[in-house]
């Protein structure tokens, strides 16, 4: 039984403007309406690629996308920023009407696509559970019976007669959460809500999400960044670039075309510097290799870096250094190689450098590399060119942490410690 149909839907914006245009183009859309011709604005703009400048003011953010789920199965929406995963679900939820074609749904429609989405900063969070769920189809009777479930899985019970714009961020969308979570909808639709929260609300939140598709039958469409939450929570895959559908199906084969399409290409991760004969030292060239036989990083590979540098005039105590920053800019690892055979030796030439970090060193997340040479003593920088940097995404995959607790390590750095333990005699 179809839950969903979307039917040749495009979705047209003009830059600049709310909506797709002037008060003339709507007037000349009517007159063409009128005539029974086609609206002459469908037949321009261009593919929604972030990448490069275009010439038209029309953008098709979605463009003829097909695709039946049917009632029960767990749909992951997968893609690069500006994909248009993000307008495709506010076009199901009909927050935004398409610009061409149809959408066909069967039973009601629950979605969380913003934080707190219909939520009032002076009300409590009390009213807002009732203001919500009526928002979202529900009735008084039915909130009032699914009350004390809602608030208890959000774990706000003690601040819910405090207004909500005291909640915090996490508190929010926990609230959020609930409610859609708990309406009785055949239809679940999510947008990046394990975003925010921590570790045990993200494995909450998976937890309901699986207990709704396979416990209650009721279908979940799931956008998410998270490639290892979708694999273990989603059945069936769309994968969307510029605006169209390159892949449907089976999750795990749209995931493999997501290598395909998307990792392959930018995990050859090769940087070539300039030549500069002034400097005594010198980066030539740094790449990070892949010792694996896929295409997406995992926490448990290895990542290996190798130099070519060379030396014109030795420094004393000269050294390569790598740094290591998450997105926020906050520094995770240092290292240098200042146990090398070329700093021991300290000689003039060109030299290979191998520098091979441990499996786990690093949790899920985005990642950028920079490298230099410095000498403490002679506190001077001899080579260093920021612009110059290695951007990575690192991902849990299904074996040990993830495969455990159904989270991924919270945590910066992802290194097992030694434990052991003893019993007591009685």
């Amino acid at each position: 039984m179809l839950a969903l149909k979307a039917e040749n839907i495009s979705k047209q914006y003009r830059l600049g403007q709310v909506g797709t245009g002037t008060l003339s183009h709507d007037l000349n859309r009517f007159w063409h309406k009128v005539r029974g011709k086609e609206d002459p604005y469908l037949k321009i703009g261009e593919a929604n690629d972030r990448s490069t400048k275009g010439l038209s003011d029309y953008v098709w953010s979605l463009q003829d996308i097909n695709f039946e789920i049917e009632q029960g199965d767990a749909v992951g929406i997968i893609g690069r920023n500006g994909a248009g995963k993000s307008t495709l679900l506010k076009l199901l939820s009909k927050v935004t009407k398409p610009t061409t074609g149809k959408i066909y749904t069967n039973g009601r429609i629950a979605s969380l696509l913003e934080v707190g989405t219909g939520f009032h900063p002076e009300m409590t969070g009390r009213e807002n559970v009732f203001l919500n769920g009526a928002i979202l189809g529900m009735t008084r009777k039915e909130i009032t019976r699914k009350f004390d479930e809602i608030v208890d899985f959000s774990g706000v019970e003690r601040y819910i007669d405090t207004p909500v714009k005291r909640y915090s961020s996490g508190m929010y969308v926990r609230l959020a959460f609930a409610v859609a979570a708990h309406l009785e909808s055949e239809i679940l639709i999510v947008d990046e809500v394990l975003a925010v929260g921590d570790a045990e609300f993200q494995k909450k939140c998976l937890g309901k999400m699986g207990d709704v598709t396979k416990g209650e039958g009721r279908t979940v469409l799931f956008v998410s960044h998270n490639l290892a939450a979708v694999r273990r929570l989603c059945n069936k895959g769309i994968l969307l670039k510029n605006g169209k559908i390159i892949s449907t199906g089976m999750m795990d084969n749209v995931l493999n075309r997501y290598d395909l399409e998307f990792a392959s290409a930018e995990k050859n991760f090769i940087i070539n510097y300039p030549v500069d004969e002034s400097k005594k030292m010198q980066i030539l060239n740094v790449e990070l290799k892949k010792p694996y036989d896929h295409n997406r990083i995992f926490t448990d590979d290895i990542l290996e870096f190798n130099f070519d540098i060379v030396s014109r005039i030795p420094v004393e105590n000269a050294y390569v250094t790598i740094d290591l920053k998450n997105n926020d800019d906050d520094l995770i690892y240092w290292t240098s190689d200042y146990t090398s055979e070329r700093f021991t030796m300290a000689e003039s030439g060109k030299w290979n450098l191998k520098c091979i970090l441990p499996k786990n060193l690093l949790t899920t997340g985005s990642y950028t590399v920079t490298f230099a040479i410095y000498s403490p003593s002679n506190n001077l920088v001899i080579d260093h060119l920021p612009k110059y940097q290695i951007a990575f995404e690192i991902e849990e995959d299904e074996n040990s942490f993830l495969q455990q607790f159904g989270i991924v390590r919270p945590g910066k750095t992802g290194i097992e410690s030694q434990w052991i333990s003893s019993k007591y005699s009685s």
